[in-house]
């Protein structure tokens, strides 16, 4: 199981094209850790010429000259520190070149599968909770990788090159050197378990909080309306102290790291500098070879202050990780169809369908309803009688717990699903758009549509009027959702929408809800001409917005309990009787 294996190599597996890039920046940190530590050993060369001039170390490799001895020093120097700058230029493009690929990697994927998971899947998260995921989690990432992962491999670098060049040198004062490695990197891996449970808690409160933030910036107007600013500033407050009081708990453990680090760095420096100054007091170790243990000890032990920092970004990495892969892990819970539809009629049929949501009661019973090509149906009912419900069923939304749904003689579930719901052209009471212009937003169902056809999509929504009153016309950016709009102006782009799309089969989910009763009766009579030669589904409350459907069905406790035109069901004098007279205030068929 995915889940159970350890966050980076299931990264590492999910990442496995940039696998080279890896190894790559990888070498380039050696090499610039290794140049990095050779300085203290030409200093302690220098001091060695300077102490024994033609009895150096040099001298022996054929240089008795002490300014010669210098003179290769310098060139030595000036070599080793062009090679460590190439190489900390190589690893830092590198390293951060693939953070910001794995972070772009990784929030592509993780928002294209969230664009494959079915509905009932989105109505169980928090859309705060799925922003922390794909922007929140994924930096964490990125910041372990343009700084974390350079560290580590030149911790380990330091340890193996210094542990080296000290047991070449003198063997006692290198054992008293690396004594405390052992205690320190158990020390960090007893860390790294304990800190990553705190994380793990921390990851969870920022997404509480974010949904939290989400909800309540989008719906401002309510607040204001109830004068509940207070009240959402407390329910913030209790959000944000609680992700304030999981990051101190991380931080109470994170902080006691360095300071422990610090005495066991302590015993080892203060043991070399002792030991190795009285091997050289007597003679068994040169004044170089002393020069060099020093300053090396501190090479090799200072890094390791710095593994409490970097093993804090490695588990809020991983942390992060988690959350990013188990969402990628998320089933798809809908299995795509194979059958390309060509040529769309429209022929539509429900048939014994029962559908209720999780922990619902039943939303749909036993529901049959065949629907011809070409033909205008009304679904009419009050609120939770399941009409929408129906709708997802045909958009394949969600798949019904019994029955069958077809659309010309195939069953919705062996369609692929581009061909089913490009089939469909859906205009929904929650009108969505997005931030763009109005002509880009019109363009969003068919992109290549021409300018005339542009042009008579919106004339048909009855839109020309108020898009030609805009700031700037057809290239006014209508903002986020389109706030700049009214509720009216929102739905009519959106009918346009849907016209420009030109689907066979069209969906009016309580399209004229946000409009005037001038404007409704404007888009009644674009209903009527973009209906034609096309099969139209209208839910409405508004009846006058069905009368004219070939065919009304009247949906009450998740069933059909009624089915006619207009005149039927009024002589039927049932529920559509009811409703009519309630809304004209006559029971009689008026012409």
């Amino acid at each position: 199981m995915a889940g159970a294996s350890h966050p980076l190599m299931r990264l590492l597996t999910h990442l496995k094209e940039y696998r080279g890039q890896v190894w790559l920046a990888s070498f380039c940190s050696v090499m610039n850790k290794f140049w990095d530590l050779a300085p203290p050993i030409l200093i302690g060369m220098a001091i060695d010429v300077v102490a024994y001039k033609e009895d150096s170390m040099l001298a022996g490799l054929g240089y008795p000259d002490p300014h010669d001895q210098f003179l290769i020093l310098v060139g030595l120097t000036v070599i080793i520190w062009i090679l460590e700058s190439l190489f900390e230029y190589w690893f830092g493009v590198l390293w951060r070149n693939l953070a910001q690929s794995a972070q772009h990697e990784l929030r592509m994927d993780a928002y294209s599968h969230i664009q494959n998971l079915e509905m009932q899947w989105f109505s169980e998260q928090t859309t705060g909770g799925l922003m922390a995921i794909m922007n929140d989690d994924v930096n964490q990432l990125e910041r372990f990788l343009d700084q974390g992962a350079n560290d580590l491999l030149q911790v380990a670098t330091t340890v193996i090159v210094v542990g080296a060049v000290m047991f070449a040198l003198a063997p006692e004062v290198a054992i008293l050197a690396v004594l405390p490695i052992p205690i320190i990197v158990a020390g960090s891996f007893v860390f790294q378990r304990r800190i990553g449970v705190r994380y793990a808690k921390v990851r969870k409160e920022v997404g509480d909080l974010n949904a939290l933030l989400n909800n309540n910036l989008s719906g401002i107007t309510t607040i204001k309306s109830f004068t509940a600013e207070d009240l959402e500033v407390e329910r913030v407050g209790v959000a944000s102290r609680s992700y304030r009081d999981a990051n101190r708990d991380a931080i109470r453990l994170s902080a006691s790291f360095v300071p422990l680090i610090r005495m066991a760095i302590l015993f080892a420096f203060t043991a070399n500098m002792l030991v190795g100054g009285w091997l050289a007091l007597e003679g068994e170790l040169s004044v170089g070879a002393y020069s060099v243990i020093v300053f090396i000890t501190q090479r090799l032990l200072w890094p390791l202050t710095r593994l409490g920092q970097t093993f804090d970004l490695y588990q809020r990495a991983m942390a992060s990780t988690s959350r990013v892969l188990d969402l990628l892990d998320t089933p798809i819970g809908l299995v795509e169809g194979e059958i390309e539809l060509n040529g769309t009629k429209g022929a539509i049929s429900f048939d014994s369908i029962d559908f209720s949501y999780p922990e619902r009661e039943s939303v749909l019973s036993g529901i049959s309803l065949d629907i011809k090509a070409g033909e205008t149906v009304g679904l009419v009912g009050s609120t939770g009688s399941g009409k929408t419900t129906l709708v997802g069923l045909l958009l394949r939304f969600h798949d019904p717990l019994a029955g069958t749904v077809t659309l010309d003689g195939h069953e919705v579930q062996d369609l692929r699903l581009a061909s089913l719901r490009g089939s469909i052209s859906l205009v929904s009471q929650n009108t969505t758009l997005f931030p763009g212009t109005v002509r880009d937003n019109i363009l969003y169902g068919r992109p290549e549509a021409s300018e005339e056809e542009v042009l008579e999509a919106a004339r048909i929504a009855e839109a020309t009027a108020f898009i030609d009153n805009l700031p700037r016309g057809w290239e006014t950016d209508i903002g986020e959702d389109g706030h700049r709009l009214s509720g009216g102006q929102r739905q009519r782009l959106a009918i346009a929408r849907a016209v420009l799309k030109d689907a066979p089969i069209l969906v009016l989910d309580e399209a004229t809800s946000n409009v005037d009763n001038e404007t409704e009766a404007a888009l009644q009579r674009s209903i009527d001409r973009i209906s034609a030669d096309r099969t139209t589904i209208i839910i409405a409350h508004r009846l006058s917005t069905v009368r004219n459907a070939d065919k009304i069905a009247v949906l009450e406790s998740g069933q059909i309990t009624e089915e006619g035109t207009h005149e039927e069901l009024v002589e039927a004098e049932g529920l559509y009787s009811r409703l009519w007279s309630v809304q004209t205030g006559v029971a009689a068929i008026s012409d």
